[in-house]
């Protein structure tokens, strides 16, 4: 039994470690995506102003630049981090200082970071590219259970060894155990909260079963008016229900007799983006309809907290560098493991070669 799973989990490995180690390193390095920013754009350094007149204003002028460009929404500046973000329905987006000045405009993937998030997420293929990559996820969980299971009769040769001694195969599969089992619970969160946004569906089921909740009530979503919105009257409502909330994401109708939406993020709030959503009418300017994240499902509450935990939302700057060298470790763990299988294959090929010659010769 354990030989079929060594062979199952060392070809299962080959296969996908290039996937694997594509997933893993994106991933690290969008650990410090904002980093990256506030150390390359000047206007992410600087705090942009939320209050309901000066944010109003500057959507309202990221409205009047971008409306005839497929805007689609907006994601909002926060403490620490100043730059506005506006995502058009084509892909491209833009960087928008506090006062609605743009900093940088570009195409779909036309940044780096915009190419790397595309990468992690969909291996630049689209819906079928992340249906891949949630499978390589799920790959990912089996290969770090079986691993675990594999190495599990020689844990007394376990040592903290992050760097192979030699390239000798041994050393490689020594170092390949060691990574695993240093980075085992790890590389288990990351990949499945990285399928849980992928397969949504299935992983929402088995919470509301954990938890003994069900799916939380649908927001309605009643008929809304058309109009230009007036977005300072509108976050001041918006404010006046939710007073300790940070705005998040505002979005425009997709449809006509669509509402706006804007998504807010309450304290308790682990999501990045926030939960917390209110409609409003773009006739009025006035809330429909309001959707407390707190008040959602367990079930839907303990779904909600998956993102911040794969994408480093939570737990500062410690969890950051843990999931940075997760991603590192996950991409060592596919290219060294591939490496050394590759090896003992070429290896046994060449004595299944010479084993031929010399029963050819002696025929």
């Amino acid at each position: 039994m354990m030989r079929v799973l060594r062979t199952a989990h060392a070809w299962a490995g080959a296969v996908l470690s290039l996937i694997i180690a594509v997933l893993g390193l994106s991933g690290a390095l969008l650990v410090f995506k904002d980093d990256y920013l506030r150390l390359t754009i000047p206007e992410a350094r600087e705090a942009a102003s939320l209050t309901a007149q000066d944010l109003g204003a500057a959507l309202e002028r990221i409205e009047a630049t971008y409306s005839d460009d497929g805007l689609r929404y907006v994601s909002v500046a926060e403490n620490g981090f100043g730059l506005h973000k506006a995502v058009f329905h084509d892909g491209g987006g833009a960087y928008v200082d506090g006062n609605g000045e743009t900093v940088a405009r570009w195409a779909k993937n036309g940044r780096a970071e915009d190419w790397l998030f595309d990468l992690h997420h969909h291996l630049l293929a689209g819906h079928t590219g992340e249906l891949v990559a949630g499978a390589a996820g799920i790959a990912a969980l089996v290969l770090a259970a079986t691993g675990l299971i594999i190495v599990w009769p020689s844990l007394k040769s376990f040592a903290w060894r992050l760097w192979p001694r030699s390239s000798a195969r041994r050393d490689l599969v020594a170092q390949h155990r060691d990574l695993g089992i240093i980075f085992a619970l790890p590389i288990l969160v990351l990949s499945f909260t990285g399928v849980a946004m992928v397969y949504s569906g299935p992983v929402k089921s088995m919470l509301y079963a954990a938890t003994a909740s069900g799916p939380s009530p649908a927001v309605e979503r009643p008929e809304a008016g058309e109009g230009d919105i007036d977005w300072a009257a509108a976050l001041s409502a918006a404010y006046a229900a939710y007073p300790d909330a940070a705005p998040r994401i505002a979005s425009w109708p997709a449809k006509p007799g669509a509402a706006v939406s804007l998504r807010l993020r309450q304290p308790m709030e682990w999501h990045q983006n926030g939960r917390t959503y209110v409609l409003i009418d773009p006739a009025t300017s006035g809330l429909m309809t309001m959707s407390d994240a707190q008040a959602l499902s367990r079930g839907d509450r303990a779904f909600n907290a998956l993102y911040p935990i794969h994408s480093s939302g939570v737990g500062g700057f410690l969890y950051k560098l843990a999931s940075f060298l997760t991603g590192i470790a996950l991409m060592a763990l596919g290219v060294v493991g591939s490496w050394s299988f590759l090896i003992r294959e070429t290896r046994a090929q060449q004595r299944r070669t010479q084993k031929q010659r010399t029963l050819a010769a002696s025929s």
